[in-house]
This record gives C-alpha cells, sequence and structure tokens, in this order.
C-alpha cells in the first residue's frame, strides 16, 4: 500500500505568535493553538489548512519570500470559492495584497498580507 499524503504546514517566522495568531483569528476565520509560555510557537487552522508560527529571534531579520523573489508567495492555499472567501476577508478588513482576478492558467486568485508581510495566496481552479 502507498503513503497517502494528507496534509501541508507550512511554518512561517513571525515578530510575535500571539499578535498572528490573532490576526489569522479574526481577519481570516482560523482557530489558533498557542504553545509554551509565553507562547513562541502556533498552529492555526481552518478546514483541513493549517499553518505553523515560529517566533524569530529579536536578532534575526525577517525577510518574506516576495523581498527576495518579487511576485513569490509564503503559501498558497487551494480553495473551492475564491470570491466568496475574497468577499469574507474584505468584510472582515483583512489586508487585501492583490485583488481578485482569474489567472491564464486557469484560476481564480488573490493575496493577502498578514502582519509580517508574509504574502499568502488563495486560489482556486476554474478550468
Amino acid at each position: 500500500m502507498a503513503v497517502e499524503f494528507q496534509a501541508i504546514a507550512p511554518v512561517l517566522f513571525v515578530r510575535d505568535v500571539v499578535a498572528s495568531a490573532k490576526y489569522f483569528e479574526e481577519k481570516l476565520g482560523f482557530e489558533s493553538s498557542l504553545y509554551h509560555e509565553p507562547p513562541d510557537f502556533a498552529i492555526v487552522s481552518r478546514s483541513a489548512v493549517k499553518l505553523m508560527f515560529v517566533k524569530l529571534g529579536a536578532d534575526k531579520a525577517l525577510v518574506p519570500n516576495w523581498r527576495v523573489a518579487p511576485s513569490t508567495n509564503d503559501a498558497y492555499i487551494w480553495i473551492s470559492d475564491a470570491k466568496a472567501l475574497y468577499d469574507e476577508l474584505c468584510a472582515n478588513g483583512t489586508h487585501i495584497d492583490y485583488k481578485l482576478y482569474d489567472t491564464p492558467w486557469g484560476t481564480r486568485e488573490f493575496g493577502i498580507q498578514d502582519l509580517d508581510e508574509h504574502d499568502i495566496t488563495f486560489g482556486q481552479v476554474i478550468r
């Protein structure tokens, strides 16, 4: 029997684990679990999607992917209805990095930027 891959949880370095988890709860509808005291690790989840946050040391530079390679996100999340999620996140006051559009490669997608300037893209296959 072949091994079935079931999920992935990208790890994002953040300056403030509690603030990042709260942002994903309030603005993106995720649930969060914080670990250690004071919290230096968190897992946020919505449906099957999970992201892990690790507190970055004060002496370290946080560099989102788009600063290294333009137009590169830190995570791409496949969803079933991009328009519905886009409307929900706009209503929640989420920082939209780029607006909803249809790509030449057959997806409908948009991007947000979190508190640490990570670009998270949400995409729906439309053809």
